[in-house]
């Protein structure tokens, strides 16, 4: 399965080049850039700035004249004249293995990799992770991008990631869990692709096709849509019209546990839509609106669902009643919001609305309203430091919120949450410091939740979102209901680049993670030491 997953993505990855290198050049811009947090809050300084209007919450970008001054300064950091003498010190410091440029076209292409090594102390075991990749991407003209990455992985987790992956067969946010067979595994083995072709016919408007993931919002989590599931096969247009910025997005995603409805073990599909509006009302404040539907691709007798021209429909919250009124669908509200308070700085907030009954929203009442608040602040340059950037940021949903009576309809992919990692019914508290000199980069992590995890398997605390709503809620449910539970979590990373083009860097990396309940006291800490590349973010902090 895993293998028919990987050639089913190289497929749809060529098929989205073939169908769009035959458009016509023109001077829009379309280059893409792989969303990273590490790599993103470097243009801090630039996107929150008093004096741009940059659409900041639709993730990834694509490189424009407000960005690419700072993307070309980090591209060629630390570049000093030793590293033009030879064929191979420029390679290794500082260019493309591949690298062709024309007047018509670019191409470039690297070896990736990410080889670590690291003891758990608390479990007193050694982790490992064996990485193989590569990526390629280029541009045809100026309108036309593509960019793909593959990866082929081997290792051994701590203690704790390592029963997340035993419980769901699923890499957080990556892959299937090869051999997987029902038993607790040691070691993992997996791979994964990104594929994407980008179409800019004119500058207002981009099409993206091909399998990738979404993030939308300022934080470094999001409650709308994040980027903590796996790659999803995705048809993304991006409309921008002046302070408006437009998306429609309409992808196909799977279920790993759902029960089959046929005689050849495919997983469970459904299908999403995605909308978002973003409106910049000045060059500090901005609202969004999102909405999104679930619907399943068929019952579960295997009766397919028809076409439904609503389905595609590109006007904003046209999802937001159903698809046909089925009660099959499971469909999202959310709004966002940004305020640069001062120059490089701005706070931001997200209000995610699943169930909702206004009469009750403010009552105190959880029957009838499931949902999640976002606030928090971030910036660049702290006291007046160059390139020293934070962000500190607050979470909260309530429980069964993203969930649906019917689990395929869950706001998950292969069973990972589309937007927060803990899923529901939790509250978080995080703050991260970034500093950038030279070739060095410094990052620190702090972490606290607090959340209801079920006793037993039978339980149904609101938490997991895989679990079917309950059919009708109580008015007295809390966030933090059932096992109450906390999490601590610290990490510092301290990190040498050796070659920006595709982030190859030495990186030493500590943490340490607590969980404790009635039930037990569960401690990690964890160092790793290694050689690692590719822009892509891979989430420990769950």
């Amino acid at each position: 399965m895993q293998k028919l997953y990987f050639f089913r993505s190289i497929k749809l990855f060529l098929l989205a080049v073939i169908i769009l290198f035959s458009a016509q050049l023109s001077k829009a811009q379309s280059v893409y850039l792989p969303n990273s947090y590490q790599f993103y809050q470097k243009f801090n300084a630039d996107i929150y700035s008093t004096k741009t209007s940059f659409h900041t919450s639709l993730r990834p970008f694509l490189i424009d004249s407000l960005i690419n001054h700072t993307y070309d300064s980090l591209m060629n950091v630390g570049v000093s004249s030793k590293f033009d003498k030879s064929w191979i010190t420029r390679k290794i410091f500082n260019e493309h293995l591949f690298d062709v440029k024309t007047k018509d076209y670019t191409f470039y292409g690297d070896v990736l990799v990410d080889l670590q090594l690291g003891h758990d102390f608390s479990s007193h075991k050694s982790t490992n992770l064996n990485t193989r990749g590569f990526q390629f991407g280029g541009t045809v003209g100026t309108k036309f991008s593509f960019y793909t990455s593959g990866f082929e992985d081997q290792g051994k987790f701590a203690s704790y990631y390592n029963d997340v992956v035993n419980a769901n067969a699923f890499i957080p946010g990556q892959a299937y869990a090869r051999h997987y067979n029902g038993l607790a595994q040691t070691s993992q083995d997996w791979s994964y692709v990104t594929a994407i072709a980008s179409y800019t016919p004119i500058k207002q408007l981009n099409i993206t096709l091909g399998q990738d993931k979404m993030f939308v919002g300022d934080g470094y989590r999001s409650l709308l849509l994040s980027d903590y599931a796996a790659n999803m096969p995705l048809l993304r247009l991006t409309a921008n019209l002046g302070n408006v910025q437009y998306m429609v997005a309409w992808t196909y995603l799977e279920d790993l546990k759902a029960p089959k409805y046929d005689s050849f073990g495919n997983n469970r599909r459904k299908w999403a839509l995605f909308h978002y509006l973003d409106w910049n009302v000045n060059n500090r404040l901005s609202f969004g609106f999102f909405n999104a539907l679930i619907t399943p691709e068929a019952d579960d007798q295997g009766n397919k669902r028809g076409f439904d021209v609503n389905f595609i429909n590109p006007l904003v919250f046209s999802s937001a009643l159903g698809s046909s009124g089925s009660p099959k669908d499971n469909v999202f509200m959310g709004f966002t919001g940004k305020y640069k308070i001062f120059d490089k700085t701005a706070i931001y907030a997200q209000l995610m609305l699943d169930k909702f009954k206004a009469s009750d929203f403010f009552s105190g009442s959880n029957a009838d309203n499931t949902n999640g608040v976002q606030l928090g602040i971030r910036g660049a340059d702290i006291f007046k430091v160059n390139r020293l950037n934070y962000l500190f940021e607050f979470n909260t949903v309530k429980p069964y919120t993203y969930s649906s009576q019917q689990p395929l309809n869950a706001y998950t992919f292969f069973g990972d949450p589309l937007a927060h990692p803990f899923g529901a019914n939790f509250r978080e508290f995080l703050g991260i410091l970034n500093y950038s000199i030279g070739r060095f980069d410094f990052q620190g992590q702090v972490d606290y939740g607090k959340y209801g995890l079920d006793a037993t398997p039978a339980d149904n605390n609101g938490k997991l979102i895989t679990k079917p709503t309950p059919a009708t809620l109580s008015p007295n449910q809390a966030v933090g209901q059932g096992l109450s539970t906390q999490l601590y979590y610290t990490e510092g990373t301290v990190s040498f680049l050796i070659n920006p083009k595709y982030n190859l860097r030495f990186e030493l990396s500590g943490l340490y993670r607590q969980q404790k309940n009635a039930l037990g006291d569960s401690k990690t800490t964890l160092i790793t030491f290694g050689l690692r590349s590719s822009f892509r973010n891979l989430y420990h902090d769950f």
